[in-house]
């Protein structure tokens, strides 16, 4: 029997061995919180307000309920078998080893292309300080920076991702609470325009058409992306049984206020047709409001943003190459853990890739963030369908008998992954018929042709990687 041959038989218990469960309750629930505040609501929502207006609250309002039935099926297959390869590992076990595979490759390509959005986005901010400074200067010393971090130890991962998160957090509430200010007492030379019927006195909630406003759903579903990240903490997690519930149940909450919540009140505050692509809101709404330094402190906060997710990003392209090479999909040399048990080769070749969007922002850097914002949003949406797909087969497994119930069922059963799978497809469909963003899926389909010939070859090495092992074709005893 060939080592590889091993890797497969070994995958299904074997992907989180090793590994240090270094995330407390307080890491992994503050990961979770700070998963679904990031550059897309920093800075995409800028241009997505031009777009869309006031309506873009109702488009991040429709795309959170989606979210919210896609980590519950997570929740649901991650408390029936909670291992760090997560939705790659699902994806192998309910669809079989060719998308396990897939997934698990595409996963690591979306946080690749999203670590090189949120340098290009950390970038950006620096320069609102110090603009004589190269895009790409700065987005390199952070690409070194973080990945130090991330070769140290998960603890300090997840340390420094509390903060960071406790940043965003804090920021974000503070931001909801001053612009309360503004729209209660009228304080500052905003509170002279400052109004609720800001939200329609301008030409109406959708002053673009609701067309124009459907049309911003792709940026709305980058601006999600991340949340997913707590079930690749699962393997590392000290009580994933209790962590990861918490963690996903406060997800509604987290939506309505940090997106709903903070949205609405910004667009109260500052009339909608004041922004402009490429400029925070937030950034825009402060400077408006007259704070002393508050456009520099929001800065800060969403320069930390970015910064929290190309973290993220680093951490989760390790631990997903060190599952497919636990599966034979990748080179045996990604199994290795380094001294301080992190994944510390997966990290390093990851980061080479994330180079890449160094190299974006010497040479194209006026349209580095829109490049790789279409490209990692595709793979994301792969990644949340593999997430229901795989959901909708262990229920039938589980209805079938074939397999144990999971303690944690998602409300709705199989019939709200039904729902949020075609709401994802409507959303592909939404980025094939927008010119701008449609080379995303010319992207993706040359990547979806590489990782075929990839497959091809394991296959011809080692017959037994492509051995399918779906609950449902088992007999029923």
């Amino acid at each position: 029997m060939t080592s590889a041959q091993v890797d497969t038989e070994k995958a299904p218990e074997g992907s989180e061995e090793g590994y240090e469960r270094g995330l407390g309750s307080r890491q992994v629930q503050m990961i979770a919180i700070g998963g679904a505040i990031g550059v897309g609501l920093f800075l995409g929502a800028g241009a997505n307000i031009a777009k869309a207006g006031p309506s873009l609250i109702l488009m991040y309002a429709l795309a959170g309920v989606i979210i919210f039935f896609i980590m519950r099926a997570l929740g649901e297959l991650l408390l029936y078998r909670p291992v760090s390869g997560s939705f790659a590992e699902y994806s192998r076990e309910f669809l079989g080893p060719f998308f396990g595979y897939f997934t698990g490759w595409t996963y690591w390509l979306m946080w690749v292309v999203t670590g090189m959005a949120e340098l290009t986005a950390a970038a950006i901010y620096v320069n609102y300080w110090f603009p004589s400074i190269h895009q790409w200067v700065t987005a390199l010393v952070f690409l070194v920076v973080l990945f130090g971090v991330n070769l140290i130890s998960v603890k300090l991962f997840g340390e420094l991702e509390f903060w960071f998160s406790m940043v965003k957090v804090t920021a974000l509430i503070g931001m909801i609470v001053i612009g309360l200010g503004v729209l209660t007492f009228g304080f500052s030379s905003a509170g002279d325009t400052a109004a609720v019927s800001n939200l329609w006195a301008f030409d109406g909630f959708f002053p673009k058409g609701v067309g124009s406003s459907l049309m911003t759903l792709q940026g709305v579903m980058f601006a999600y992306l991340a949340v997913e990240l707590v079930g690749v903490t699962a393997g590392e997690s000290e009580d994933p049984e209790k962590t990861l519930p918490k963690a996903i149940n406060t997800l509604p909450w987290r939506i309505a206020l940090f997106y709903v919540g903070a949205l609405t009140v910004i667009l109260c505050v500052v009339k909608w047709t004041e922004f402009a692509p490429g400029v925070s809101p937030f950034v825009a709404a402060f400077a408006k409001i007259g704070i002393p330094a508050g456009a520099a402190i929001v800065n800060f906060v969403v320069l930390t943003a970015a910064l929290s997710s190309c973290n993220s990003g680093m951490y989760s392209t390790g631990r997903m190459l060190r599952n497919l090479a636990d599966s034979g999909e990748a080179p045996a040399a990604f199994r290795k853990l380094s001294a301080t048990k992190t994944p510390a080769l997966g990290i390093a070749v990851s980061v080479a890739f994330m180079g890449i969007g160094v190299v974006l922002n010497y040479v194209v850097p006026e349209k580095a963030f829109g490049y790789v914002t279409s490209v990692a949003t595709a793979a994301g949406i792969w990644t949340w369908l593999m997430i229901l797909i795989s959901h909708v087969l262990y229920r039938r497994a589980v209805d079938a008998g074939r397999l144990p119930a999971s303690p944690f069922p998602a409300p709705g059963g199989a019939k709200c992954s039904y729902v949020a799978i075609a709401f994802l497809l409507f959303v592909t469909g939404l980025i094939a018929y927008d010119a701008d963003s449609r080379v995303c899926l010319y992207v993706m389909a040359g990547w979806a042709a590489a990782l075929g010939v990839g497959w091809a070859v394991l296959k011809s090495r080692s017959p037994q990687i492509a051995q399918d092992r779906r609950p449902e074709l088992d007999e029923v005893g």
